[in-house]
């Protein structure tokens, strides 16, 4: 069986898109035949990440993140993530001369500008020298692609996302009895979400925020007419998508966002800015309303039909993500694009 060892800074006990893709990613490759190791935080002592407590970020010496990468025998190496075991997984390749892909999964400059004095410029400097060290670099969608190339990022690739199509559909029970229409945010409460774009909107009916984050506290004390119902998972998450009139999706930093295309699949309209994200998995379909003027955005979005939404969501599956993840894979090893089923080792095939 071929194996694929994931190097990720990115772990539980976080829920975040990175995370969930994660997650995900292994469930698939294992009906593809792959077999995936993970070398995360959790294998290591842990100190909270400054400003972001949520996030741990591993303390341990360089020794001992090479004995788990060799102990691995991993035909792939994927670092998902620009933390210090994504930096010394990337250190061990280089000396050896490994090849190794990685995936943009955070506007890491853009995260840091919104809590830091640090030009874009520098940050960008640094990561984008950090990933052109790869043989191949993952990215979610095409606006993402066209930006980092003009930023100077070498050898990228296109990994879409999916959906759990089982797991969110119009079909759920509402879970919120609120006065209608109700439009909510599901993700991260945090700075860069750009959050208060939507919670200062002068909307009818409910807002709604599902989820945890940094600046949880502060966004109640100074929206106190929001409902805010902390992080929700499983059925509970797909029940408050299926309660809301309209997603509203303020985020001017995502490099896809999951939540949109969850929001869909549980036939629910989005309202966003037109960026990278929903440009790319709402565009023009008729499935949302993208506006510089959020307000008006999400006003429009209420007459969209939501057997409409979720008919749009169909194309986004996570089979197809796990496929276009191990081709990539692939080609970063210098074999050649194979169109054949993927259920048999990989190093032998191309013997």
């Amino acid at each position: 069986m071929t194996r694929a060892l994931i190097v990720s800074d990115a772990w539980h006990p976080q829920i975040n898109g990175v995370v969930r893709t994660l997650e995900r990613l292994i469930e698939e490759l294992a009906e593809l035949g792959v077999e995936t190791v993970m070398l995360t935080p959790a294998d290591f002592w842990t100190i909270p990440c400054p400003t972001y407590p949520e996030i741990r970020l591993a303390i341990t010496p360089f020794t001992r993140v090479r004995r788990k990468i060799e102990s691995a025998r991993a035909d792939f190496i994927h670092i998902a993530t620009e933390g210090p075991l994504g930096l010394m997984t990337r250190t061990w390749c280089r000396k050896r001369n490994e090849p190794f892909t990685t995936s943009y999964h955070t506007r890491f400059p853009e995260y840091v500008a919104a809590r830091l004095p640090v030009p874009l410029s520098w940050s960008y400097a640094w990561i984008r020298r950090f990933h052109n060290a790869a043989s191949g670099v993952m990215v979610a969608t095409p606006s993402l692609e066209t930006e980092l190339a003009g930023r100077g990022f070498q050898n990228l690739m296109r990994w879409s996302r999916g959906v759990d199509h089982k797991q969110f559909h119009p079909g759920h029970e509402p879970a919120l009895d609120l006065p209608r229409p109700i439009f909510g945010y599901i993700g991260r409460v945090s700075v860069e979400k750009n959050i208060e774009a939507f919670l200062s909107l002068d909307l009818p009916g409910t807002k709604v925020v599902v989820g945890d984050g940094p600046v949880l506290a502060e966004m109640r004390r100074r929206y106190p007419d929001v409902v805010f119902t902390g992080a929700k998972v499983g059925d509970d998450l797909a029940r408050h998508y299926a309660s809301l009139d309209v997603f509203v999706f303020p985020s001017l930093t995502d490099t896809f966002g999951n939540v949109l295309v969850e929001a869909l699949a549980s036939g629910v309209p989005v309202a966003a800015f037109p960026v990278t994200g929903p440009l790319d998995v709402v565009g023009d379909a008729g499935v949302g309303v993208l506006d510089t003027d959020l307000r008006a955005a999400a006003l429009a979005a209420l007459d969209i039909p939501r057997e409409r939404c979720a008919a749009h969501a169909l194309k986004f599956t996570w089979s197809e993500s796990a496929r276009e993840f191990l081709e990539n894979m692939r080609r970063a090893q210098g074999d050649p694009p194979r169109a054949a089923s993927y259920d048999v080792d990989i190093r032998a095939a191309a013997e």
